[in-house]
């Protein structure tokens, strides 16, 4: 049986099974937080002796106490091993073993309740951010690659069947918008997480005259939880970011499986630099996509745990519960994953080759003009329908024949419909077919150039 240590030993004997012990202990996980329990509780300690509750002198002592277990954690001085039951604990009884009394102070009027509550709601704060900042790198990436490519040509896809031709820097455009709307997903998710529990207590709040509002301001909440109960059982706020953490997975798994296929023998549309990809171990010829496959692999993972998370709280009567312990490993896994799958994919992008001249053959062998052949016709004064018709025929003849519409002669146009004239030729042109395409948000070369400035607006705005 384990000893009689625990800081909550009183109503039991604070005795309990090793099993149970390991059972029960979330500081291999939890450990990560210790920056933001050491700053929680120094501005705890801080406004503790402001309102009077505990003295100056005592305050000094744990905040320096503190100092110096975060200097020697950093350092890598102190470490986890001699264990605990969770990060709060760890730190407190560290606290209270280098400074005496005055550590066993620092838990007034707190509980570990509203404790691990601010704890992740400043360690999400923090990670999103730094996630943010990957995204942004990757924004970036998509715009160098959009200018250099802002002309040349590919066909566009529906269907995974030739449609019509576009650029390759509109196409890149297309993954900065997804981006941006996922960095305003998290921005969003973070606005309404930013706010203080730390002084609901255990879920009925306290007797003791704190004063939350000055510990929310000391740590750069916007106020705080209105009610005790909401405030140390609320995880929606993991479940906003880690559900914006897997759409943002999925916006990369569907750029990583273009990727996958521009990438193939069938495509060869672009070439990933060999330092992102790898080899067969018994075919030579051999270059396989890993990075951009793990990348769509894990996606799942990210999907995988928001539904553990709403499966863990969908039951949960309020206020805490030990299930909330769950929600750490799930939310901290999508975390990681992102930032490893970010941190892969903006050098990926950057260092890829692009072949545009296979690019533009197979814009020139798909009959992605034909749209334009018709809209010519249409311009002749033929009704829509009818034109469609006239060149679906002319499109049957180049198949048979092995030609293109940019190919056939000036009579072969007019064996399918006499209206046709020498202007046929500028309007199937591939480069002319992208120019016209002058809407807002289209394919043309000065949309494309708007569509970066946008982008380029949007991450000027947000900040490093």
């Amino acid at each position: 049986m384990a000893q009689n240590n625990k800081l909550w030993a009183g109503r039991t004997d604070g005795a309990s099974d090793r099993l149970a012990d390991d059972f029960n202990t979330s500081l291999p996980f939890d450990c990560r937080m210790f920056r933001q329990d050491i700053r929680g509780s120094m501005a705890h300690a801080t406004m503790l002796a402001a309102q009077g509750i505990i003295t100056e002198s005592d305050a000094d002592q744990i905040i320096d106490g503190l100092s110096s277990i975060l200097a020697d954690l950093e350092n890598g001085s102190l470490d986890f091993s001699e264990g605990g039951e969770d990060i709060h604990m760890f730190i407190e009884a560290e606290l209270t073993a280098r400074i005496g009394d005055a550590g066993k102070r620092l838990h007034t009027a707190r509980s570990r309740n509203d404790q691990v509550a601010l704890d992740i709601r400043l360690y999400l704060r923090d990670e999103t951010m730094t996630l943010i900042g990957q995204v942004r790198e990757l924004l970036s990436v998509l715009t160098e690659q959009a200018k250099a490519h802002a002309e040349t040509i590919m066909p566009g896809y529906t269907h995974l069947q030739r449609a019509q031709p576009i650029t390759f820097g509109h196409h890149l455009m297309a993954y900065a918008m997804m981006l941006i709307r996922d960095i305003e997903r998290m921005l969003d998710a973070l606005t309404r997480m930013n706010y203080s529990p730390l002084g609901s207590c255990a879920l009925a709040g306290t007797p003791y005259p704190i004063d939350r509002e000055a510990v929310a301001r000391s740590l750069g909440f916007d106020g705080i939880t209105l009610n005790s109960l909401d405030g140390v059982s609320d995880r929606d706020f993991v479940l906003e970011l880690n559900a914006a953490f897997a759409t943002c997975m999925m916006h990369l798994s569907r750029l990583s499986e273009e990727l996958i296929l521009w990438a193939s023998w069938e495509f060869r549309f672009v070439e990933l630099d060999d330092a992102y990809s790898t080899g067969s171990s018994i075919m030579p010829q051999k270059k396989n996509p890993d990075m951009a496959e793990l990348i769509r692999g894990k996606t799942g993972r990210v999907y995988g745990n928001l539904m553990a998370l709403y499966t863990t709280l969908k039951g949960l009567p309020l206020a805490y519960n030990k299930d909330m312990q769950e929600d750490k490993e799930a939310i901290f896994d999508s975390i990681d994953t992102l930032k490893q799958c970010l941190g892969i994919a903006a050098p990926m992008i950057r260092t890829m080759r692009v072949r545009a001249d296979n690019m533009r053959a197979a814009a020139a062998g798909g009959f992605i003009n034909a749209t334009d052949c018709a809209d010519y016709l249409v311009t002749l004064g033929v009704p829509f329908r009818e034109a469609y018709k006239v060149t679906g025929s002319l499109v049957a003849y180049c198949i048979r024949e092995k030609k293109t519409l940019e190919t056939l002669t000036l009579e072969e146009y007019k064996a399918a419909d006499a209206r046709f004239d020498e202007g046929i030729y500028d309007a199937v042109n591939l480069e002319n077919c992208v120019k016209r395409r002058t809407s807002a948000g289209g394919t043309g070369k000065a949309s494309v150039e708007a569509q970066i400035a946008y982008v380029e607006q949007f991450l000027s705005e947000i900040g490093a």
